[in-house]
C-alpha cells in the first residue's frame, strides 16, 4: 500500500512539468498523510489543471464520508471492476503529485521507516482517481485515491505493493478521459527498479504531525 509520500518540489517546477499554470499555492511536505489536501493533475473539459484535493475517496453514491478513510489506496488488479473505483477508472483519472513515499520493512518487534524515491529525484507521479461527492448541505468534496501495483524489485526488499507511478510520455494517454479503461489499464505496471533507489529515515517519520525535511534524512 501507499500511506505516505512527500512532495516538496518547487511549485514552479510542477507547474512546468505538468504543463499546468499555478491556481493554488502549496508549500513543501515531508509528510503527506491520509484525510489531508494534496495536489492533483487532471484533464477537464477546460484542459489540465492542479488542485487541491483530500486524500480518501468518497464515491459519489456514498451515504457516510467516512467511506474514505478505507479508500486511500486501489489495487491495480480490480480497479476496473470494484463499484468504489470504476467509475472514476473510466473518466476521473488523474496524477497524485509526489516525489518519494515511506515504507516501513518488518524485523524483529519494530517496523523501519524507509524513504522511496527516483535516483534523480525528479517528480514521480502516482497514477490516480478522483470523484466529487455531495455534503448533506449540498457543497462539494474532492477526493481522491492513490493506485498500487506489484512491488518491483527494490520496493519488494521493503513491502510487496507499492503505488504506480506515471512516466512522464504517459502523462496525457493517463488524464485523457477519452484513453479507453483497456489502454489505461496497460499502464499499470511498476516502475523499473533501477531508476529507483530507497534509504533508511529516522522514527521521526513515524508521528504524522511532523513535517519536516527531518523526515527523509537519510541515517
Amino acid at each position: 500500500m501507499c500511506g505516505r509520500f512527500t512532495l516538496h518540489l518547487p511549485p514552479e517546477l510542477i507547474a512546468g512539468i505538468f504543463k499546468v499554470s499555478l491556481s493554488t499555492v502549496f508549500s513543501p511536505r515531508f509528510n503527506v498523510t491520509p484525510a489531508q489536501m494534496h495536489p492533483v493533475v487532471r484533464q477537464t473539459g477546460e484542459g489540465r489543471g492542479i488542485v487541491p484535493m483530500k486524500w480518501g475517496l468518497i464515491p459519489n453514491w456514498a451515504q457516510d464520508p467516512r467511506l474514505g478513510f478505507s479508500m486511500i489506496n486501489a489495487r491495480a488488479e480490480t480497479v476496473a471492476e470494484k463499484p468504489a473505483f470504476r467509475g472514476s477508472f473510466r473518466v476521473r483519472r488523474c496524477l497524485v503529485v509526489a516525489d518519494g513515499f515511506f515504507e516501513w520493512r518488518h524485523g524483529g518487534e519494530a517496523k523501519a521507516p524507509f524513504y522511496v524515491t527516483l535516483g534523480t529525484g525528479d517528480v514521480m507521479p502516482f497514477a490516480g482517481l478522483w470523484d466529487s461527492w455531495r455534503d448533506p448541505a449540498g457543497d462539494a468534496v474532492e477526493t481522491f485515491t492513490i493506485i498500487t501495483c506489484a512491488a518491483n524489485g527494490l520496493v519488494r526488499e521493503l513491502h510487496d505493493r507499492m503505488p504506480v507511478v506515471i512516466d512522464r510520455k504517459n502523462y496525457g494517454t493517463w488524464l485523457d478521459p477519452a484513453t479507453p479503461t483497456e489502454k489505461a489499464k496497460e499502464l499499470l505496471r511498476p516502475y523499473p527498479a533501477e531508476r529507483m533507489t530507497f534509504w533508511k529515515v529516522g522514527d521521526f517519520v513515524n508521528n504524522p504531525r511532523n513535517d519536516s525535511e527531518e523526515c527523509i534524512r537519510k541515517i
